[in-house]
Parts: structure tokens; sequence; C-alpha cells
């Protein structure tokens, strides 16, 4: 009875991480081919379950201008998620609430490079940054690290 309880854990477990895997949210990344910290971060969202492609590109200033992010809320990369923009090192977390909540905005942003953030970690250093929710009706602090 036991080895068939462990067999039914086993594939539940298995059958779930397939079903993860199988509907991961795709998210398109946009960074300069010579930054580590962009693919640091890369990395944190596909450690959390996302299925991440990068794009890389000389020119960030003009994705940025493209899509729309405030000049003051500026950081190294910008990525697009199922409609949303989340510029820089916002935590994964945060992005899973926003595609969860799907507020009216165009998306989110930690600007600048907080130390600390994802993609950011200089071992026990850690600023404290908010990330930004934007749009069309301006800013307001989503979240607070």
């Amino acid at each position: 009875m036991k080895f068939f309880k462990i067999m039914w854990i086993t594939t539940l477990f298995f059958t779930a991480t397939a079903f993860q895997l199988a509907h991961a949210t795709e998210i398109t990344v946009y960074k300069s081919p010579w930054c580590g910290c962009c693919t640091a971060w890369s990395e944190h969202m596909r450690e959390n379950g996302f299925t991440v492609t990068e794009i890389k590109r000389e020119d960030m200033q003009s994705i940025k201008q493209e899509l729309g992010v405030p000049q003051a809320l500026e950081s190294c990369h910008t990525a697009e998620v199922e409609g949303y923009i989340v510029e820089g090192h916002v935590p994964a977390d945060d992005v899973k609430r926003l595609l969860a909540e799907k507020p009216k905005a165009k998306g989110l942003s930690a600007p600048g490079m907080p130390v600390g953030s994802p993609g950011m970690e200089q071992g026990e250093d850690k600023d404290r940054y908010n990330v930004v929710l934007f749009g069309d009706k301006g800013m307001k602090v989503f979240s607070r690290h």
C-alpha cells in the first residue's frame, strides 16, 4: 500500500510540474548584448516559471520610447509580458501579481538599478526600492522592497 501511495504522489508531482512548464508565461526581454545584470534578471524570471526570450539591442532607448516607458522610470532592460511592460529589475512575484490582478496600466518599473533587486545582488547589501505601476493615469507604488 505504501508503494502505491508513493507512486501516486510522484505521478501527481510530475504531472503538476509538466502542467506548469506547458503553461509557463512567456516574457520577451530587450537588453544590451553586453549587460550581465539583465541576463541575471532573465535567469531570475526563468527560475520563477517564465519562458524568457532575450532580444539583444544596441539602442535600448528606442525600444523604451516605442513602448512608452516614462523617462523617470527607465532602467537597463525592458520586457513585454501579456500586454504589459516590465522595466528593470522588477521581482518575479510582482510580475506574477500584475498578471493576476490585471490592472489598467502600461506596466511596472523598478527605476534605476537598485542593489539587491533580482539581477543586482551584491551579497548582503540591499537598497530599499519601490516598484512603480505606471500608465495613462500616472504612477503609483505597486510594492516596496
